[in-house]
């Protein structure tokens, strides 16, 4: 298991490293002229001097002068690279399933950038950025209607939603209005966990870029404060929008609070109590109290009262309105509102820490993160979509859509429609590039996504489902086109194609081969294990005497020169060992006690301290050079078997696979000009 996750790791690291390496060495022919002489042959490939010495400098300076030397050694890899990747091909590695799967997982990572619109992309980031400076407060009413309602409910929808607005812009409260008519449930009282909680009457309070859904956002961000806006269609239905704030951005922010909270069923006497604890609060505050101390003895949020009341970070769309207005007139760090009132109680608050909005270069790639994330991601989709279309053609014939869509029922709500019931419908619905889809292509799709839900109307359910198709189907198509429009990727492609055909050969004709044939790494270090010599050696133990009384007595025993087992067995006769011996054939180096000793037999060395014990060396002998054993060197031998696999297999291959280099093409690359 360890060997597979090594070799894993290792396979991720060198395919993507490859470029650097060998896998850069890739040709894109097709870029070859006529006019470009043949340079080399492999396999009945053909590689000219023009496509050789631009794969050349992939890898070396461009405009450096070329060495007959580098090129040479550079000649060799690239042939060795070659036959690697014919040989693969050969054995029909690349049709395997692993391989064609983890080529399509590279494929999917390395096509993804190029299927958007980038221009939209930086439009989106930097609108998103700019309305990140500032902070809106709004209220909404909305009226619901899914996307794929039919034409009936939508219009009842629109005419309902445009007679509240009427109502409002002739005089009547957006916050009464919302109240009475949204179908927001936050908007009116409501009873939840045997509780009562007070409606917003529409108020969404504060919030910024990416907090809402896109086209709610954009109806806030261009809009006036006061205005109410058209009716603005999201996927939960038509809402009516008031800006009733803005302030510029507070980013986020560290405040402590101290917060006096209304009794249940408070009476105005009660209400009034609290106001007048909350200004005794804050005169306290005024005369030079700790906010700390203050916050322990008045704050009814035992939460953070004896942490001084501080809060945690916060951005403006986690806290009440209340909160927000308080802490934009907060100027500095130490700052400390007067007293304020919500749904509550009272509340002071301090203002620790802030951090702005960043710049738009520090803020960028989050901003791009999100608006992946976001709904707004469709509309740089969208666009990039609709520039597909134009680049390759679309074509589309709706008629042939309200056809399928006659023979679409009702059993699709509870996922029992069967394409077969379009069996027989096969026009083209539409056509981009070279790629045309039927009316049969739709249906399998329908069949395929129809998820079990509630009845709705039909033709609005295909409309949505065939946008669906339509676009993934151009998205597809786009995908499809990648190579043949940018040659970068084409070559990249064909990079990762050859890298991981190369990678996997290799690895089961020598990494792995090398680890796992026994028999040839013993064969292999048999004929050359004199190519693995330890130098001279010291065969020495190392007795380390824990106890001070016994030292006299093992020096005695070791003069008279008694194996190890006889004077442990003298010395450590209860059950806690007084002295341990470590006993080995020492290299120079190894140890400053031995390196110190004259490498002699019989030697007994000083009694030196070590930590809390004492140590002595007993020498038996200097041993001459020897071949190590398989075991003491298994690395560095399997790494040069792996060497002597590689260097075997080349040969193989080179006699299998016909290389002809033409010599007078080659020495043209020296050529002085």
């Amino acid at each position: 298991m360890q060997l597979e996750n090594h070799l894993s790791t290792m396979k991720r690291i060198l395919v993507k490293s490859f470029f650097a390496i060998i896998c850069s060495l890739l040709l894109n022919q097709a870029s070859a002229q006529s006019s470009d002489p043949v340079m080399l042959s492999i396999a009945n490939e053909s590689i000219t001097k023009g496509e050789f010495i631009k794969v050349y400098q992939k890898n070396n300076i461009k405009g450096e002068a070329i060495e007959r030397q580098s090129l040479e050694e550079y000649l060799d890899l690239y042939i060795n690279f070659r036959l690697k990747v014919k040989e693969a091909e050969a054995l029909g590695m690349d049709t395997i399933k692993s391989f064609r799967d983890e080529l399509a997982s590279y494929r999917r990572q390395l096509a993804a950038p190029y299927l958007v619109d980038d221009k939209a992309n930086e439009a989106l980031s930097r609108e998103a950025y700019l309305r990140k400076q500032s902070d809106v407060r709004a209220s909404h009413i909305l009226i619901k209607v899914e996307r794929t309602a039919s034409a009936a409910d939508t219009l009842a929808a629109w005419n309902k939603i445009i007679q509240l607005r009427k109502r409002i812009l002739k005089g009547e409260d957006f916050g009464k209005v919302a109240a009475e008519a949204s179908e927001d449930p936050s908007a009116r009282n409501r009873n939840a966990d045997g509780r009562t909680m007070k409606g917003n009457h529409g108020d969404l309070g504060y919030f910024t870029a990416f907090d809402m859904v896109y086209p709610f956002e954009n109806a806030v961000y261009n809009n006036k404060v006061g205005d109410v806006s058209i009716p603005i269609r999201s996927d939960f239905g038509y809402h009516l929008i008031k800006v009733t704030n803005k302030l510029p951005a507070m980013g986020k922010v560290q405040i402590a609070h101290i917060m006096l909270v209304y009794p249940k069923n408070a009476t105005l006497d009660d209400s009034l109590k609290v106001a007048d604890s909350a200004n005794i609060a804050y005169d306290l505050l005024l005369k030079g109290s700790d906010f700390a101390s203050v916050a322990k003895k008045f704050s009814d949020d035992k939460s953070t009262a004896d942490k001084g009341g501080i809060l945690p970070w916060f951005g403006v769309n986690r806290m009440l309105p209340e909160f927000i207005n308080a802490i934009s007139k907060l100027k500095k760090t130490g700052d400390i509102s007067e007293p304020f009132q919500s749904d509550f109680g009272w509340h002071i608050i301090k203002l620790n820490d802030r951090k702005p909005i960043g710049s738009f270069d520090e803020e960028k790639e989050e901003i791009k993160q999100k608006i992946t994330k976001n709904d707004r991601g469709v509309e740089a989709q969208d666009s990039f979509i609709n520039k597909t279309k134009g680049e390759y053609g679309f074509r589309e014939d709706l008629a042939a859509l309200t056809e399928l869509t006659k023979v679409v029922t009702d059993s699709i709500f509870n996922a029992s429609w069967s394409a077969s019931q379009a069996a027989g419908l096969n026009k083209d619905l539409f056509t981009i590039g070279t790629r045309s889809y039927s009316q049969a292509d739709f249906a399998k799709y329908l069949a395929a996504n129809q998820r079990k839900g509630l009845k709705r109307d039909i033709a609005a359910y295909i409309a949505v489902q065939y946008d669906q198709f339509k676009n993934e189907s151009c998205l597809k198509y786009a995908d499809t086109q990648l190579e043949n429009k940018y040659p970068d990727f084409r070559s990249l492609m064909n990079e990762y194609h050859d890298g991981i055909l190369l990678f996997d050969l290799t690895d089961q004709k020598v990494w792995t081969k090398a680890v796992k044939d026994t028999n040839g790494l013993q064969n292999y270090y048999e004929k050359n294990k004199n190519n693995y010599l330890w130098d001279k050696r010291l065969d020495a133990s190392i007795y380390t005497i824990k106890d001070p009384k016994v030292t006299k007595n093992l020096k005695k025993l070791l003069k008279k020169g008694l194996p190890e087992e006889q004077i442990l067995t003298r010395i450590n006769q209860d059950t806690i060992a007084k002295v341990t011996v470590e006993h080995k054939k020492f290299i120079r180096g190894e140890s400053a006690l031995i390196d110190s000793l004259e490498w002699k037999p019989a030697v007994i060395g000083p009694i030196t301290a070590k930590g809390n014990a004492t140590i002595v060396a007993a020498i038996h002998g200097v041993v001459a050079p020897e071949p190590k054993l398989l075991n003491e060197a298994r690395g560095l031998i399997t790494a040069d078997y792996q060497n002597y696999l590689e260097k075997e297999w080349i040969s193989q291959l080179r006699a299998k696979y016909p290389v002809k280099v033409n010599r007078e093409v080659f020495d043209t690359l020296f050529s002085k000009k």
